[in-house]
């Protein structure tokens, strides 16, 4: 391997041969992980993850923590972040200055991310075959999965995000929250349903990658309130179509709005409708570039975050997360950034995304303001969903360093549910006419 130098950062790239796809399943990871561990031992080979549920899982509601044992390596904080500097993202070295009492409590490293053969099949096969197309605004000659599992571009790589392996669909129950400067919050409870027709085996010639429906239950203020919106894998010629219902107003209404840089009604304008998911829509407005992949301490196996051993109080604490919560491990993760293209309209300029190389989960993620200067910074929660399996985010934390404020949503910890297989979702549970019914009932 050879090193090269962008700012303070080392990033790992290949020299002489670069690896093709007759190296997935054997060097690579069928989705473009390098197979062995790092030469000093701290990030291990992947082995499979953890493919099957362990024997006191009982329900989706609670996960487990399979490294409930381990003790702490160490924690990174303000006053010796310095040594771990090369590990670290800005926004990270940002919170740690920014905010007292904030750190990184660092547990051994676990590949834990497993997919079900048919999708790592997939996913080798479209390295042959897929391609971007309209300008890199949607792909071509891909199904189910990842479509570029040895990524090129930045714009590959972010289209590995979007397409990457999330289940067929999943039904929860969850809540957010936008504490005050001061920790003051109120819980707003959410019903979601998520459709992937692509995950289902489609192409991305035949429409749909992500159908998305989301009813407010909790507090008076917002219950009621519903959105529905559906993703096409080709958004460069199939823009978002969505809608929503307003109680009050007691119809349903098109809604092009939620889209791109719209501030989210339940994030006190903390956060974008792009900035879910990390990223989520069209890339269109972005000049991507793949900086290469860098080892980091990230959000990792965040079982305890969501444990249901901890109340919403014992979480949300005035400025950031509790810490002690969050478990960090050192991973390999590509770094992709997004530059604002001349002449279009976004309120970031800048976005750096850190994705984990072995599932395409964004874990980490730099918002910059028109000035160049840190705006927010955006954080996961993954854990494996043993019974898909897959790693997701079980939570995503959007910090605003200029108010100093935050925004969570996905917590399940208490009074919240989640479902990979009922109810059976079909295409008409995500159009008007269900949100039309769904506000009558």
């Amino acid at each position: 391997m050879r090193f090269f130098l962008l700012g303070t950062a080392a990033f790992l790239t290949t020299a002489a041969a670069a690896p093709g796809p007759a190296d997935l399943g054997h060097s690579l990871t069928a989705f473009g992980a390098i197979q062995a561990g790092n030469s000093t031992g701290t990030i291990p080979p992947w082995t499979g993850g953890i493919a099957t549920p362990p024997a006191d899982f009982k329900n989706s509601y609670a996960h487990p923590d399979p490294y409930a044992g381990e003790k702490m390596l160490f924690s990174i904080s303000a006053g010796n972040m310095a040594q771990y500097t090369a590990q670290l993202t800005p926004g990270i070295i940002a919170m740690l200055r920014e905010y007292p009492g904030y750190k990184l409590n660092v547990y051994p490293s676990h590949r834990s991310f497993a997919a079900p053969k048919a999708i790592l099949d997939a996913a080798i096969a479209n390295a042959s075959r897929a391609r971007l197309a309209a300008d890199g605004n949607s792909v071509t000659g891909a199904t189910t999965t990842i479509p570029f599992p040895i990524p090129h571009s930045g714009l590959e790589a972010v289209w590995d995000h979007l397409l990457r392996w999330r289940g067929y669909q999943a039904h929860f129950t969850s809540y957010a929250a936008t504490p005050t400067a001061g920790g003051d919050y109120t819980l707003i409870k959410n019903d979601t349903s998520l459709l992937f027709p692509y995950d289902l085996g489609g192409t991305s010639e035949q429409g749909y990658n992500t159908l998305y429906m989301i009813k407010a239950l909790e507090p008076p203020l917002y219950a009621g309130g519903m959105t529905v919106a559906r993703d096409h894998v080709d958004p460069g010629a199939n823009p978002r179509e969505a809608w929503i219902y307003s109680p009050g107003e007691q119809r349903v209404r098109r809604a092009p709005e939620v889209n791109f840089d719209t501030p989210n009604p339940q994030a006190d304008s903390l956060i974008t409708d792009d900035d879910l998911d990390l990223f989520n829509g069209s890339p269109e407005r972005f000049d991507w570039k793949l900086l290469g992949r860098r080892e980091l301490y990230v959000p990792y196996n965040d079982y305890d975050f969501g444990s249901p051993a901890h109340d919403y109080a014992e979480i949300l604490k005035p400025q950031v997360i509790n810490p002690d919560l969050m478990r960090w491990e050192l991973h390999r993760v590509w770094v992709v950034e997004a530059t604002l293209k001349p002449g279009a309209h976004h309120i970031y300029a800048r976005r750096t995304f850190y994705y984990d190389e072995d599932s395409w989960e964004g874990l980490l993620a730099d918002q910059y303001d028109r000035r160049g200067q840190l705006w927010r910074v955006s954080s996961g929660a993954p854990i494996c969903y043993y019974e898909v399996p897959m790693i997701s985010n079980s939570a995503n934390i959007f910090y605003d360093l200029q108010s100093r404020r935050y925004h969570v949503r996905g917590m399940r910890n208490h009074g919240s549910t989640l479902d990979f297989v009922q109810p059976k979702l079909q295409f008409a549970d995500f159009t008007p006419g269900a949100l039309r019914d769904a506000g009558t009932r």
